[in-house]
């Protein structure tokens, strides 16, 4: 796939703070052992089959420990890879690179997994004209990371955050229910007048607040927990007059027969809070 763009200046803050967790006062036993004029020259390489997200981090981990760590990458950030392949070469001082090793792991480790699960969801629903998004179900502190490593799967990202997008979720509507007979069109209404640049996406979990929904103008509805006979009604209800977004309980066995419903978006939460590292490591050459 083409290159997904990661914002480097926010990356750097999270290395940052991964480096000073993981290092601390010092690497007391490269310290201890390694010889300060000893070189190292190491390989990453992928154990498993997968999709590669993280490689620009690494470079940032050895940039910020030494600039005198040379790294050559052989893949790039969204291919598929295979078992045994090497991903990068490291050359240089062996302090820095020793003392980089877990943190450079730990991130493309975490975010080749999620590249790698989000593949296969898009996989599933290749052909049909539902798209696979994430949720803010991200770890914190990862999120902007977490989200790259969904684009580099070929996922695309639901808001980023509660400053993007206007999403009405169900505790919003109860909310409002004790102050409007119609807590759907109510919500709605405000939130056009307080923010018109954005989009305002509804979660309704019936036929009646998606009527309600489409009526007062939402942009996106989201199909809370649905069946598939339930998604298939509210496809032909809504008959297009507004998006659709299928959401809840949302696994590799069903996500194809939910995106033959003709829904626009399923958000599958599992991509960042439940996907499994990828084996990947770091081998003397």
């Amino acid at each position: 796939m083409g290159k997904v763009e990661l914002d480097i200046n926010q990356a750097i803050r999270i290395v940052r703070l991964a480096l000073d967790e993981d290092i601390g006062s010092g690497d007391v036993t490269t310290d201890a052992v390694i010889p300060s004029d000893a070189r190292l020259r190491v390989v990453i390489r992928a154990r498993t089959p997968a999709v590669v997200a993280g490689l620009p981090v690494v470079r940032l981990v050895y940039r910020e420990l030494s600039t005198s760590v040379d790294i050559q990458f052989y893949a790039q950030d969204g291919d598929f890879v295979g078992a045994g392949a090497i991903l990068a070469r490291i050359e240089g001082p062996a302090r820095p690179i020793l003392t980089g090793e877990r943190v450079a792991l730990n991130f493309i480790q975490r975010l080749s997994g999620i590249a790698t699960l989000t593949a296969k969801f898009v996989e599933a629903v290749r052909g049909t004209k539902t798209t696979i998004v994430d949720t803010r179900k991200t770890t914190p502190g990862l999120r902007l990371l977490e989200k790259y490593a969904v684009r580099c799967g070929g996922g695309k990202n639901h808001r980023f955050g509660l400053f993007d997008a206007v999403l009405i979720k169900d505790n919003h509507l109860g909310v409002l229910g004790g102050i409007s007979s119609n807590p759907v069109a109510y919500a709605v209404k405000l939130a056009k007048q307080k923010y018109p640049e954005l989009k305002v996406e509804v979660e309704v979990e019936d036929l009646q607040q998606l009527d309600w929904a489409i009526e007062a103008g939402a942009d996106i509805v989201l199909l809370d927990n649905m069946s598939i006979d339930m998604i298939r009604d509210a496809v032909k209800r809504a008959a297009g007059r507004v998006q659709l977004e299928a959401s809840g309980g949302i696994t590799l066995s069903n996500v194809r027969e939910i995106a033959e419903t003709g829904v626009d978006y399923i958000s599958v939460g599992a991509l960042t809070h439940s996907a499994p590292a990828v084996d990947i490591g770091m081998d003397f050459e």
